[in-house]
């Protein structure tokens, strides 16, 4: 089946393949950037530039002074936390249009989940991790959106996740800057079985806006439904629930299948609840069956072609899930 997709912006750190930029002036390979080319388009940042920093660079850590979190620079003997907040201030125009972000994993400027953050400045004493100053900011302003750092996606379950969010924002960016509450029932029932699998009671509340029985202006129906997105595509789809979704799917076409073909696809999607074998081994057979009886609604449906096919990649590191 032929879909054409969005092309999503996303934002990327620079020193993951776009310039040598670290500390040290060194520039990095990142496989999912590299994947990912040719597909979206990329606005590549580096706050530490942008606070003119400079490279090479004398590294820099967080640190606790009391309360207040201060970006020290240890062999300069001095806090760099004003430059680079108004670096990462100045970056925050890009936010609105970017439908995801990759950034550099533990950077304290780019991390996103595992910054070491230390306790005093003179003598830093390892005190938790948390989020970078830009990352933080990231976080922050582009809350729901596909938002994650680049060794994460590592992992089979994330980097799906990541690709699903992606494409749904630039989805619905599309539609929303005509703001035509057509599009928005359109989009909403395209998506129905893919929200259905990350949140049934998300979905039925955006289905709830949607119907806008309060008869609110278009655009407050768009932020409304923006935000309960946001929520709905929030965490994976756990597998039970997406287990549920397949088999209501199985249900728009089981009754045209002889019984040796029924119990084909239930043991496929046994298979898939047992982890044996990956989600696309189960929707392409569905959506095979819907293709042969011409099932307009489950085609339709963007569950079974979330994100281009060439980004489809099984390797899976088994890493990070423990931050959802």
């Amino acid at each position: 089946m032929n879909r054409s997709f969005p092309r999503p912006t996303i934002l990327v750190s620079s020193c993951l393949g776009f310039a040598p930029c670290r500390y040290d002036g060194g520039q990095l390979y990142s496989g999912i950037v590299d994947m990912l080319t040719g597909h979206v388009n990329c606005i590549d940042v580096c706050p530490e530039m942008e606070a003119g920093f400079g490279v090479p660079r004398s590294s820099i850590r967080l640190c606790m002074d009391h309360e207040k979190m201060e970006v020290w620079q240890p062999a300069q003997l001095r806090t760099v936390t004003r430059e680079l907040q108004q670096a990462v201030d100045s970056l925050q125009t890009f936010f609105e249009k970017c439908d995801g972000a990759i950034l550099k994993g533990k950077s304290p400027s780019c991390g996103l989940f595992d910054v070491k953050i230390y306790r005093e400045i003179e003598n830093p004493q390892f005190l938790r991790r948390s989020s970078g100053v830009f990352g933080k900011a990231v976080l922050k302003a582009m809350a729901g959106k596909a938002v994650e750092d680049e060794q994460r996606l590592s992992n089979l379950v994330l980097r799906e996740h990541f690709f699903i969010k992606l494409y749904t924002w630039a989805r619905f960016r599309s539609i929303a800057e005509q703001g035509k509450m057509g599009d928005l029932i359109s989009f909403h029932a395209a998506h129905k079985l893919l929200f259905l699998a990350c949140s049934q009671s998300r979905f039925w509340q955006c289905g709830r806006i949607v119907a806008n029985h309060g008869k609110l202006p278009s655009n407050e129906v768009y932020q409304l439904y923006t935000e309960q997105m946001g929520e709905t595509l929030k965490r994976p789809a756990r597998r039970q629930a997406m287990v549920n979704t397949l088999y209501h799917a199985h249900g728009w076409v089981s009754q045209h299948l002889a019984p040796r073909e029924r119990a084909y696809i239930v043991n496929t999607i046994e298979e898939y609840r047992d982890e044996r074998i990956p989600l696309q081994a189960v929707t392409r057979l569905i959506e095979a069956q819907a293709i042969r009886f011409d099932r307009g609604y489950l085609l339709n449906q963007v569950l079974f072609r979330p994100y281009p096919p060439e980004l489809a990649d099984l390797s899976d590191s088994g890493k990070g899930r423990e931050v959802q």
